[in-house]
């Protein structure tokens, strides 16, 4: 990504989030902020975020995605979680809606420093405190030391914590993946939901396009896939770090949660999946 720049796709999701609150009454993920953020150019993002069955499914995936990971952290604070990191936090709005922060949660945002600093000045643009319960860390994934960089900016290691990760893993090398991974695991109670992609190899014949597509576009904008995984794939390698609670769910099993979609109706196909896992006693 420019590094004056915010990240191309975290202003796309964004898009995505707004344009699921005009065009699906925010029938999946509610957020009231998901257009004010975007600014004055929020119309013409979710304009070119709205047309087609491609983009309907996939603004549909980014609405489950959100809401997938903060149902899952409702129930973390449930249990006594009262420090959320939101890892490459974009132009994400959880801080700004926290319903939690009556009972001490802590949220602190993770991103890329050119992401971050655009976003900031994007908040005090459009009118958007700062709440007191948020706290900004600015670390590179590929870079820096994630452990160093949130106990500078406040973070409690040694006390449970719940970690919010959307859009990242797939832009990111396996080794950069690991290391986050190996540091969440290292955090006692500590709970992660992330999502990630399919190997083209995976996706039938006809659907292959439609990611090539997808994929060079990304690549063009600086920001390229780089790491895929299969289901199996991936759970092992959780488990190993020692995360025994996981959780995995599909496009089709999103839609049964989230959409309505009677179980069995649509069959189960390779594409994006949500992933949460737990170290939880």
């Amino acid at each position: 990504m420019n590094e004056r720049q915010p990240s191309r796709t975290a202003l796309g999701a964004a898009g995505y989030r707004a344009a699921h609150q005009l065009l699906e009454g925010g029938k999946v993920f509610s957020d009231p902020f998901a257009r004010a953020i975007l600014g004055d150019g929020a119309d013409a993002i979710i304009a070119g975020l709205s047309a087609g069955p491609a983009q309907q499914r996939m603004r549909l995936f980014m609405a489950m995605r959100s809401r997938f990971a903060e149902d899952c952290l409702g129930a973390g604070v449930s249990r006594g979680v009262r420090q959320v990191v939101v890892l490459g936090a974009g132009f994400d709005t959880f801080a700004l809606r926290n319903p939690y922060s009556d009972v001490g949660l802590r949220v602190f945002e993770v991103d890329h420093p050119a992401t971050q600093a655009w976003k900031r000045k994007r908040l005090f643009e459009v009118g958007l405190a700062i709440p007191p319960s948020l706290t900004f860390a600015a670390i590179d994934f590929e870079h820096d030391d994630l452990g160093l960089g949130l106990r500078d900016a406040g973070f409690d290691p040694d006390r449970p914590a719940f970690f919010i990760w959307l859009g990242v893993v797939p832009y990111l090398g396996r080794t950069a993946i690991a290391a986050t991974l190996r540091y969440i695991a290292s955090i006692p109670e500590s709970e992660v939901v992330f999502d990630y992609s399919e190997s083209l190899e995976n996706y039938p014949p006809e659907q292959r396009p439609e990611i090539v597509a997808l994929g060079a576009y990304t690549a063009e904008i600086g920001e390229p896939w780089l790491s895929h995984f299969d289901p199996d794939e991936i759970a092992q390698e959780l488990r190993g770090y020692g995360f025994g609670d996981i959780e995995d769910l599909g496009m089709s099993q999103l839609a049964v949660r989230y959409l309505g979609v009677p179980p069995g109706a649509s069959k189960s196909a390779p594409g994006g999946h949500m992933m949460r896992a737990a170290r939880i006693p």
